[in-house]
């Protein structure tokens, strides 16, 4: 690069200009003498400055000093004396560390660029478009004249140019090794980055041929006390601020001047990344560095002394406070333990190692999960939780609180992933039962809050009502405004699922007209979702279309959308997407709404490893193809997700997809299996107090439906009478929208009877007390039979 840069600032130089290598040099008093010698000077005196001075004194020359790191303060001096004497001279110089010259300008070399990391990745040609990528190709052609980069390939090229931090020579020695392994095989073996990056040029200096003698080029310039500080920095991951860098290396917490000398010293040499954008500031290691310097640190004997370090730094800062008030972070704290994933990580691996300490690694297990849940990290919430509780030592003076804390973290991810849902209701039983021992309010109020929405999702209304009401009554008798809201949300779902509807749309709208959380930085839920004004908002949204209020419920799903936020997104879009848009889109008719709330689900699900939303996912498109009359491929889905259902123990709202199983076999003409799957989901509905009481108007009239197609004299007043049944429930509950459907069904028997007046009289009357939605599919149907009933 320095020579493309000299040969297109020559033109600058009328004198022209000169290329001094400094590499082969080992005696920094012999750098005046090969500048000299490049130049065709001798000396004055044998003074080599000297004459240079004044030979370059009314010369317009560029001097190009390549490599001066090793001889830098002779280079420094140098360069000082030629510019005083030569003032229309310049001084092109490269070096791992700045000459600290007077005059001098500083231009530091980024890595080549790379394409922004995304879930999608770029096509050849896109990736083709980055200096990294275009660098890594021209040089794997050069060697391998069969390579062609493809966009199957662009994945792991890109793999590569990151691991490598885009450095060039790294990324010239990994296109060498491409036709011997291959570029995914290369990935694959980066592990080993200096066992397989060494086929450098033959023609290159020594110390570029490989990897590792590059790296130690540097390594070995540097004073005992930089390459001991760099050593030990290897153990962070992720980056490192001066306490931890500290308490390290050594062994305090307090930074004294000569590690913040070194630190700065690193910086200078390019060997450790400064990072300003953040606060505190942060440095870190680029990932090559520091696996050299890992590599360093176990050499030296010194690396389970500094991991034993790194991981006691993290379980202290990060403890979670003895007092039940962990089970609400502030943004503060949240933000610190997201920051240091990377780190925790690292300590866990070291910590659950044969020769880690467990103590630690359960301790910082148990502080870290409320992380783990904020960023939707479901499967790993549950694994590292699981191996903590089988770590923990009954003897700790801690023990029941860690338990707690380990089994509410592994009692959310249960759910989440699609573990047993005995298994998660037995993990929060058990939290709650040591926060009451304990005398903890606050976690005693995190855990029911959990305990309810597992419960829930098992089919226990009257259990969740229970576990609600008591976490509303606890949260007001500590004042806690937040816990308020997450139980009025929770009460509202479960009064909104056994048909009190009217109550239940109460209670949403109060979540929704407390102050957001986000406005609220001083405490935010670390154990739940913090977007409970979006659900509330959608739950609302089926509240109001039930109740025949389909354009405000329409508006209402839409704005649920817009209130998700936070680093718990995916999850809580799911959620949000399941009590709304997902719900009331098909039902409405609106398939294509009802399409893209399911895909985003299946994404959403995808991308946070979470399969119980999958298996959520699957039951909306099951239904969603059922009401779109594609009746075998709905019934398809639907058992496969029920089959999954039935494997793990979750309920979820049973009777409702029940009922859409039941209409695909109808559609099918498999009339008997249809009556059966009916029965049997109005019988899990369960009774008015502990069930699904909301969706039973709609499995009545699917009865009443099948039971039509039996065409029996005694079927049709069996039907009739599901009709009468459905409409007198759905009255009860206040949904209008079951009554006009109930009507539908009900004025569509009496007119095929030839007793149009009679179904006039019982469908204009609903139809009537609609005052929105008359484009949505029911009521155009409605309106259709109304003109033909006239």
């Amino acid at each position: 690069m320095v020579v493309a840069v000299a040969d297109r600032s020559r033109a600058s130089y009328k004198d022209g200009a000169w290329f001094i290598e400094l590499a082969p040099l080992v005696d920094p008093n012999l750098v005046p003498s090969a500048v000299g010698a490049a130049l065709g000077v001798p000396p004055s005196g044998g003074d080599h400055t000297r004459a240079l001075a004044a030979w370059l004194h009314h010369r317009n020359a560029l001097l190009v000093l390549d490599n001066c790191e090793h001889v830098i303060g002779a280079a420094a001096a140098l360069a000082e004396a030629i510019l005083k004497a030569a003032p229309r001279a310049g001084i092109l110089a490269t070096s791992r560390e700045p000459l600290r010259a007077e005059g001098e300008w500083l231009h530091r070399l980024a890595p080549l660029e790379l394409p922004p990391q995304a879930e999608a990745s770029p096509s050849a040609a896109e990736a083709l478009g980055y200096s990294a990528v275009e660098l890594f190709n021209e040089r794997a052609t050069a060697t391998t004249d069969s390579f062609v980069l493809d966009d199957a390939d662009v994945p792991a090229v890109l793999e590569i140019c990151r691991r490598l931090d885009g450095v060039p020579l790294a990324l010239e020695l990994a296109a060498a090794r491409v036709d011997t392994f291959g570029v995914r095989g290369l990935a694959a073996r980066l592990d080993d980055r200096f066992g397989v990056l060494t086929s450098g040029r033959r023609t290159a200096l020594p110390r570029q041929q490989t990897l590792r003698a590059t790296i130690d080029w540097s390594y070995d310039l540097l004073p005992e006390p930089e390459r001991r500080l760099l050593r030990h920095l290897a153990v962070f991951v992720g980056g490192f601020t001066l306490e931890p860098a500290a308490t390290v290396v050594e062994g305090a917490a307090i930074a004294d001047v000569s590690l913040i000398d070194s630190l700065a010293n690193l910086v200078a040499k390019s060997l450790v990344v400064f990072d300003a954008s953040t606060s505190p500031t942060r440095w870190r290691l680029l990932e090559t560095i520091r696996a050299y310097a890992f590599l360093k640190l176990a050499e030296s004997g010194e690396i389970d002394s500094a991991r034993r370090l790194h991981a006691s730094y993290f379980r202290d800062a990060l403890a979670l406070p003895a007092s039940g008030s962990g089970s609400w972070l502030s943004n503060e704290e949240l933000t610190r333990r997201v920051r240091e994933i990377d780190n925790v990580r690292a300590a866990l691996d070291w910590s659950f190692s044969p020769r880690g300490d467990i103590a630690i690694g359960v301790d910082l297990t148990a502080a870290y999960a409320p992380a783990w849940l904020h960023l939707s990290l479901m499967q790993e919430c549950r694994e590292r939780c699981e191996r903590a509780l089988r770590g923990l030592a009954p003897e700790s003076a801690s023990h029941a609180r860690l338990q707690m804390w380990l089994q509410i973290g592994l009692g959310n991810s249960l759910l989440h992933t699609g573990g047993p849902s005995e298994q998660a209701q037995t993990m929060l039983t058990e939290a709650l039962q040591s926060a009451e021992a304990l005398g903890d309010l606050r976690a005693e109020l995190r855990v029911l809050l959990d305990l309810a929405s597992v419960i829930g999702f098992r089919g226990e209304y009257a259990k969740a009502a229970a576990a609600s009401e008591r976490a509303g009554a606890i949260a007001q008798q500590i004042g806690d405004t937040t816990g308020v809201m997450f139980a009025d949300r929770r009460m509202g779902m479960i009064l909104l699922r056994i048909g009190r509807l009217a109550e239940a749309q109460r209670y949403f709208e109060r979540v929704i007209q407390s102050p957001p959380l986000y406005q609220n930085e001083h405490r935010l839920p670390s154990w739940g979702h913090s977007d409970d004004r979006a659900m509330a908002r959608a739950l609302l949204a089926r509240a109001l279309w039930l109740r025949g209020f389909p354009e405000r419920a329409h508006r209402e799903a839409q704005a649920s959308l817009g209130e998700v936020r936070g680093s718990d997104h995916q999850l809580t879009m799911c959620r949000v997407l399941l009590y709304g848009m997902g719900r009331i889109a098909p039902m409405t008719g609106d398939f294509a709404a009802a399409e893209t709330a399911i895909s985003s689900i299946t994404e959403s699900a995808t991308s946070a490893a979470a399969p119980f939303w999958t298996m959520v996912g699957q039951f909306l498109r099951g239904k969603l193809l059922v009401e779109r009359q594609q009746f075998a491929e709905g019934l398809a889905v639907l058992r496969e997700a029920f089959d999954t259902c039935n494997q793990t123990g979750w309920r979820l709202s049973y009777p409702e997809f029940m009922g859409s199983f039941a209409l695909a076999l109808a559609g099918l003409g498999r009339l008997d299996e249809a009556h059966d799957a009916v029965c049997k989901a109005i019988e899990a509905a369960g009774g008015r107090e502990d069930g699904q009481q909301w969706y039973v108007p709609e499995l009545l009239r699917i009865k009443g439906d099948v039971l039509l197609r039996q065409t029996s004299n005694q079927a049709v007043q069996a039907a009739a009478d599901c009709f009468v049944q459905a409409a007198d429930m759905a009255r009860e509950q206040g949904a209008l929208f079951w009554e006009l459907r109930v009507a539908l069904s009900l004025a569509r028997l009496l007119h095929g009877q030839g007793r149009s007046a009679d179904a006039a009289g019982i469908l204009q009357p609903v139809y009537d007390r609609f005052t929105e939605g008359f484009a949505t599919a029911d009521l155009q149907a409605a309106k259709g039979l109304l003109r033909q009933l006239a």
